[in-house]
């Protein structure tokens, strides 16, 4: 029993390293795709305030990464944006807002490939436990990037999703329902915590895998004509 306990646990840390890791790539990564975005349509003030950076400690949230360590997705500190430096303010928001969950796929799209071309060795009869680890990882970065990128696009205060919908929503009625963004921001944690989210968000996390799959298998074709 002491065995099976220790090695359950040993899993579980192992788990929960990976996702640090990972969490702290992704990140920073994600809030830099804001800023810069923003940046390109004419706001400066996340490069003046210093969250043009990939350090994770300019972008850390305890709460977002904590969720993301133990649910495998979550937030980081919001990006600061001054819609008014953009020349359509609406349309700035929505495409700056929008960069953040599509920086996500982007590195998912990355980890597919990389995933894909480290079994070549594994064809070539050069199979280890370092290669294992590897592909362990890319598995997760992959996993947790789409979650992370779909999770966010969920359009209720705090996340991307809710900017992205002031494109579409009337002002009255996107001002009406951001009265409530901390009521909101609270329910969020709790329907977290109790999985009521899991379901939407594994359905659609399934279907942008399979479409990212889809869009690499010319990756299989090539090794397989390799090899």
């Amino acid at each position: 029993m002491p065995s099976i306990l220790s090695s359950g646990l040993q899993s579980t840390l192992y788990l929960l390293i990976i996702r640090l890791i990972i969490a702290l790539i992704s990140l920073p990564v994600h809030e830099c795709a804001h800023g810069y975005a923003a940046l390109r349509m004419g706001d400066h003030t996340a490069e003046r305030q210093g969250r043009l950076t990939l350090n994770p400690l300019a972008h850390f949230d305890i709460i977002g990464t904590t969720a993301i360590i133990l649910f495998g997705f979550g937030w980081a500190k919001p990006v600061p944006i001054n819609p008014l430096n953009f020349e359509n303010p609406k349309k700035g928001m929505m495409l700056s807002s929008l960069a953040g969950p599509l920086s996500n796929i982007g590195l998912a799209f990355l980890a597919i490939v990389l995933y894909k071309i480290s079994f070549i060795p594994a064809y070539m009869g050069m199979d280890s436990a370092f290669l294992l680890t590897v592909q362990t990882f890319l598995l997760y970065m992959i996993s947790i990037n789409i979650t992370l990128g779909v999770f966010n696009l969920i359009p209720i205060p705090p996340l991307d999703g809710s900017r992205i919908a002031t494109y579409f929503l009337p002002q009255r009625i996107y001002f009406k329902i951001m009265q409530y963004e901390n009521i909101i921001f609270i329910v969020l944690l709790i329907a977290l915590w109790f999985g009521i989210l899991d379901g939407p968000i594994n359905f659609v996390s399934g279907a942008v895998m399979d479409l990212l799959d889809y869009i690499t298998r010319p990756i299989d074709w090539l090794i397989a004509f390799v090899i």
